[in-house]
């Protein structure tokens, strides 16, 4: 698959401070990147960089095949962005923002503001004046100035802020659509459990780089597998795997268990059986990217 991103070696100091200290990562086509790390990593500073919006200290970005930085910008004809905040004039209707970035003939900007409107369901509202629009209506109308011309690569820096779970379903619900037919994205948000149901890659940003660049896939498959026994008498239930050596996993309020062996499981459901605990249910735990995000948070501290 093509490579529609791709960061080498980016650095990054603001003064003395290193920010960015040898970042490297690829976005293939149609895939969704969740750009996740602790406050302050850089992450907003990696998303300027890549639309040359700020010098770099080293390094380079590709778009396409094609380098961009401060001084080359051809290939941003094809991104959109929404970084930090959106831009609003609060005197101009969400239609006439739209008309500022829309591009084309009078037929296409008039499909493209038409699409992008009931794709982000702001009909309600979007010829009154921003200075009237709440905090999520502002996300949202900034996110549509990002998609209207439908590029192919978009980056979005904490995108559900303000948006409300309904808000946030619709827009997910339109990226993956979009991703579907080809468009990349590069995503920073801190909600993980969002990111999780999005992306396809997973860049987690520590120190000034990437330490893991990974899929979700492998991300929620990763490690020991742990599995979950829900009986009608949890009580006996731990009893009785505790008589038969089987370890139950410390600090969690249900029976937990890890395959260490390949008939770990079996070993634990038959031990409940023989003493007649009726099971009701067995889980197996996927580690989730919070709880990725968490394990990297620590190890950086522990350095």
């Amino acid at each position: 698959m093509a490579t529609e991103l791709k960061v080498k070696d980016l650095h990054k100091f603001f003064g003395r401070k290193q920010v960015l200290n040898g970042v490297d990562f690829t976005v293939e086509t149609g895939h969704i990147a969740a750009l996740v790390g602790p406050n302050g990593a850089g992450k907003s500073t990696i998303m300027k960089a890549i639309l040359g919006l700020i010098t770099t200290n080293g390094g380079e970005v590709t778009i396409a095949g094609h380098a961009v930085s401060i001084t080359s910008h051809q290939e941003l004809d094809n991104v959109g962005a929404l970084i930090e905040y959106p831009g609003i004039y609060p005197f101009l209707t969400g239609r006439q923002h739209l008309d500022l970035f829309v591009t084309g003939t009078k037929a296409v900007k008039k499909a493209k503001i038409d699409w992008v409107v009931q794709a982000m369901q702001m009909g309600g509202y979007i010829d009154t004046k921003a200075k009237s629009y709440s905090l999520g209506m502002k996300q949202k109308l900034g996110i549509a100035q990002a998609l209207l011309n439908r590029p192919k690569l978009v980056i979005l820096d904490e995108p559900m802020n303000g948006l409300d779970p309904q808000a946030v379903k619709n827009l997910r619900d339109v990226i993956v659509s979009l991703a579907k037919g080809g468009t990349t994205f590069l995503i920073s948000s801190h909600i993980l459990s969002e990111l999780e149901k999005l992306a396809d890659t997973v860049l987690m940003l520590n120190g000034g780089r990437i330490v893991q660049q990974t899929t979700m896939h492998e991300l929620q498959n990763a490690g020991t597998k742990v599995f979950t026994i829900h009986t009608v008498d949890d009580e006996g239930a731990r009893a009785a795997l505790i008589n038969q050596g089987i370890q139950i996993l410390p600090g969690n309020k249900t029976i937990a268990i890890a395959l260490t062996e390949e008939d770990s499981l079996d070993k634990a459901l038959r031990a409940l059986i023989n003493v007649n605990v009726t099971i009701t249910g067995v889980n197996q735990v996927k580690h989730d990217l919070e709880g990725s995000f968490l394990d990297m948070i620590k190890s950086g501290e522990a350095k």
